[in-house]
């Protein structure tokens, strides 16, 4: 019985990894055709190429489209009607975005149940799992845009060469329009969260 679920497991890891491989190959694609912005991001004083269509304040927030730990599609839209924090940072692996992701993890215990809040990057769901694990995020929804590099392109913080997000915060009203952005000059260093917890109370308070 053992040997049947391992694999069966396996399966469902190969299969997995053949889906994300496969997007990574029509995303390639797609990114050459994305539109650049430059002068925004750097990475230790080095100026970075933003991918995709720049998401600003006041607009409707585009759709996206990222996967859980277990490859499960979730959207934007599967919070309507609630404030919704989108915490997006370039690699788990690193020490700034370790830091980022507990800190809102903590954060998110003394905020409203209808402020929601996730992390997003472009690790790997299976790597994404053990930090969550290792590091006890547990009251955050952490989630992979690796597949469809959906929210790099469509909010225009995805890094030209490196595959990666763009460190920033994003805050989406009940109404579904931004109403707070945030995209840190320096790639090496943490996002204001004062100013992105705030924004996201005074929309929870808004009616």
């Amino acid at each position: 019985m053992r040997t049947c679920v391992r694999v069966a497991m396996a399966g469902v890891t190969s299969v997995a990894l053949a889906l994300a491989a496969s997007a990574e190959t029509a995303g390639n694609r797609e990114e050459t055709t994305m539109k650049e912005t430059t002068n925004t991001v750097t990475m230790k004083g080095k100026p970075l190429t933003l991918l995709g269509t720049p998401a600003k304040v006041g607009e409707v927030a585009p759709e996206f489209k990222v996967v859980d730990d277990a490859f499960k599609p979730v959207r934007l839209s599967d919070f309507a009607g609630k404030v919704v924090l989108v915490s997006a940072v370039p690699s788990l692996d690193t020490g700034v975005c370790s830091l980022q992701t507990r800190r809102f993890n903590e954060e998110a215990a003394k905020l409203p149940n209808d402020i929601v809040i996730l992390t997003v990057s472009m690790d790997l769901p299976f790597a994404q799992k053990r930090f969550c694990q290792a590091e006890h995020v547990d009251r955050i929804r952490v989630l992979s845009d690796s597949v469809w590099k959906d929210l790099g392109g469509k909010y225009g913080i995805l890094i030209k060469d490196m595959g990666i997000l763009s460190r920033s915060v994003w805050v989406v009203g009940r109404s579904g329009k931004i109403v707070y952005r945030q995209i840190v000059p320096e790639l090496a260093t943490e996002p204001d969260y004062a100013a992105a917890l705030k924004a996201a109370k005074e929309a929870a308070e808004s009616k």
